[in-house]
């Protein structure tokens, strides 16, 4: 079977944004050895809606460490959201753009890095509530997606049924955190690469050491 790379991800994990730019670097040099499947984790899911007054608290300190990290960027109009919890209508939930990487990859299925990244571009620096429709426009346009084949497939049961498939699935890996990158090379064998941020030359790091090791195993 072929070796696949499980990214393990939440569009609303502020460390997964951070993680951004080593997982498309890893998808782009190891484009040939692997598949790429991107697992969305369900990090929020409230039983009731949560306004984003119940995060900006702990986010306004979390983004600077996130940002000293990982040497990513949050956007102004993100930070506006988090600074300005009173002011602001959003409420955060992780079932929409999970629904949408799931619409996404069947357009796409060898850009779903890709497409992850967008996504927490599109929240954390654009600041785009993924909780609305509209948000994804602008993607749409980016990758020639009919709007209303995508709405149709957004509202539908059949994607929301793939993205709890993938909460459910990520669990099923034990990942208890965000991000979090496993190599699947059997049946029931994963390596766990990542748990949490990882810079990118630790990872492919790890990765090399790995594939050495497995095809050391094959002879």
């Amino acid at each position: 079977m072929a070796l696949t790379l499980f990214y393990c991800y939440d569009a609303y994990c502020g460390w997964c944004y951070g993680f951004s730019p080593v997982i498309k670097k890893i998808a782009e040099e190891y484009k040939r050895n692997f598949q790429f499947e991107v697992l969305s984790g369900g990090m929020i899911l409230p039983a009731e809606p949560q306004p984003i007054s119940a995060m900006a608290t702990y986010i306004q300190t979390a983004y600077k460490i996130v940002e000293e990290r990982t040497g990513i960027k949050f956007g102004e109009d993100f930070l506006w959201h988090i600074f300005n919890p009173d002011k602001s209508d959003w409420f955060l939930n992780s079932e929409k753009p999970a629904i949408a990487l799931c619409v996404f990859k069947d357009y796409f299925p060898s850009l779903q890095v890709q497409f992850a990244g967008d996504l927490q571009y599109a929240l954390n620096y654009e600041g785009r509530d993924l909780c609305d429709d509209e948000a994804y426009r602008h993607l749409l346009e980016k990758y020639h997606i009919n709007d209303q084949e995508f709405y149709t497939k957004l509202h539908s049961e059949e994607y929301k049924e793939k993205a709890y498939y993938e909460f459910a699935l990520v669990k099923q890996l034990q990942v208890t955190g965000f991000p979090a990158v496993l190599l699947q090379v059997n049946e029931s064998k994963f390596y766990l690469l990542a748990k949490g941020f990882t810079d990118y030359e630790t990872l492919k790091t790890r990765i090399n050491n790995l594939l050495t090791e497995l095809s050391v195993a094959e002879k």
